[in-house]
């Protein structure tokens, strides 16, 4: 594996999101001496929070798995996790809503689940299920000590028995055909497959490693922090100030200043420079590449993630038909993929993530209101170029939107709405996220594992990157493992 070279006591961190904070406190917990460098005025980057008149809402993610990683980052340097965090396992994990107007519910107790899929789906279907759990936590097992939780310098380091493990499974198959051949009804194969949206590709066309997300999202169990998902981010900064870290908030950082082949230090907006023997930038990775760092010969061109519209809305209204987290399914499939990912067009039958946090943690609402956080996936500006984020389409599709609910079942929420805030590509991009997507590069083979941007840059030894953008990917769990997998290429810890 390969580490920064010479002096490496002073680190300075670019960034408070999950990814920063996690790699702040892998590096004090081994001795560094760690300044953090935040431009908001509170931790969190994309898992930041929105106060509106009462209602509190998670900017970011909202689905929250493998809180064993939170832990990992906090025992660092001695903490406990529960010590910092209330985290509440949601039962249902989810709840589906399919257009015939059948609901599942998805458990992460294998026997219920078993039995949910039976009531619903068919004693056949379960037994599909059952396999598919083998199958998924085997791929999981396989592929987390060499393939994620691990360095990658270049393709030989994928050469392990486990990767003729994988291959032998047939996790370099598509993704949707290897669901297919456990279940067979299409509500099913939805539930266990639309997440390969978060890898930014079609199940269709994601490979068949990347069932570890629905392992995740619907075995392994799913959480709800009091306080929001931003609850994590604030426990793990005060953490990490609590062990000597010091995290500068409303700070930005405009270059990293280089000399002879290392980086020296940064410069901030107000004038300030902060000397560095190693630089750690959260940044979404090519636009620290682009905006903090000297031109390092043509950037690579990447193919990103579908983005997303998302809705906070503060309603009067309380439906008592959903979950915490609801999948709603429109009738069309693989063609709304299509639409999206292929066409940049938008969803001509979306299915949507509704999320209620003040279901289960009534403080994020007034008193006899609710919070409600909608997502719809769209093309992202470089797919999308043809829409016009700026102009009156913001508000022309939330309309839709909140027709497409109140026709799946959320009647009156159009009426009830009380406070709404509108988040588009645009806004993505504004916040400094390249293709105006929160979900950075999409997981084709070639960006994926060793074949994903690195995270040590090309010819600057002492910098290093952390967060979505770089190995091993998107999602909480996984930039998580980036912060570790960062701090190790400084500490030489880990393998």
């Amino acid at each position: 594996m390969r580490t920064v070279p010479g002096r490496t006591d002073r680190v300075v961190v670019v960034g408070a999101g999950l990814g920063g904070l996690a790699c702040a406190l892998h590096l004090a917990g081994a001795g560094r001496q760690v300044t953090v460098l935040e431009r908001e005025s509170g931790p969190g980057g994309r898992a930041g929070r929105l106060r509106l008149d009462g209602y509190e809402f998670d900017t970011g993610p909202t689905v929250l798995t493998m809180p064993d990683l939170i832990a990992e980052a906090l025992a660092a340097v001695g903490e406990e996790l529960t010590d910092w965090l209330d985290l509440v396992p949601l039962d249902p994990a989810y709840r589906a809503h399919y257009p015939d107007g059948s609901t599942l519910d998805v458990q992460t107790d294998t026997t219920r689940m078993a039995g949910e899929i039976s009531r619903v789906c068919g004693p056949r279907e379960a037994d599909g299920y059952l396999r598919f759990v083998d199958y998924a936590r085997r791929l999981w097992q396989l592929e987390r000590t060499d393939f994620i939780d691990r360095n990658l310098d270049s393709p030989t380091d994928l050469l392990t028995t486990n990767l003729l493990r994988l291959m032998a499974a047939g996790a370099f198959r598509r993704l949707q055909t290897k669901i297919d051949q456990f279940f067979a009804d299409p509500r099913t194969r939805r539930i266990f497959s639309f997440q390969a949206m978060y890898a930014g590709l079609a199940p269709h066309d994601a490979l068949a490693i990347y069932t570890v997300i629905a392992y995740l999202d619907s075995v392994a169990g799913v959480y709800f922090p009091r306080g929001g998902i931003h609850a994590v981010s604030r426990a793990m900064a005060d953490a990490a100030e609590k062990h000597g870290v010091r995290i500068e908030y409303d700070t930005t950082v405009t270059r990293v200043e280089t000399s002879a082949g290392r980086a020296t230090g940064v410069h901030t907006a107000d004038g300030t420079r902060v000397p560095a023997d190693v630089v750690v930038l959260n940044p979404d990775l090519p636009i620290a590449y682009r905006d903090l760092l000297p031109p390092a010969g043509r950037p690579r061109r990447l193919r990103y993630s579908p983005s997303c519209v998302v809705l906070h809305l503060g309603s009067r209204q309380e439906y008592r038909g959903i979950a915490h987290h609801n999948i709603h399914f429109g009738r069309a499939w693989r063609g709304t993929f299509d639409e999206v990912i292929r066409q940049g067009r938008l969803m001509s039958d979306p299915s949507l993530l509704v999320t209620n946090p003040s279901r289960t943690d009534p403080s994020v609402a007034p008193e006899h209101r609710h919070s409600y956080y909608v997502l719809a996936p769209v093309p992202n500006l470089d797919r999308g170029a043809g829409l016009d984020w700026r102009g009156g389409l913001a508000q022309r599709y939330a309309d839709e939107l909140l027709a497409t609910l109140e026709q799946r079942g959320y009647l009156g929420l159009a009426d009830s709405v009380e406070v709404a805030r509108i988040v588009t590509p645009a806004d993505w991009a504004d916040s400094g996220l390249a293709a105006g997507t929160p979900f950075a590069a999409a997981h084709n083979l070639t960006q994926t594992g060793p074949f994903r941007p690195g995270n040590l840059h090309r010819t600057l030894s002492n910098v290093v990157f952390v967060g979505s953008g770089t190995q091993p990917g998107v999602g909480v769990p996984m930039v998580l493992i980036s912060g570790k997998l960062a701090a190790a290429r400084v500490t030489g810890g880990g393998r």
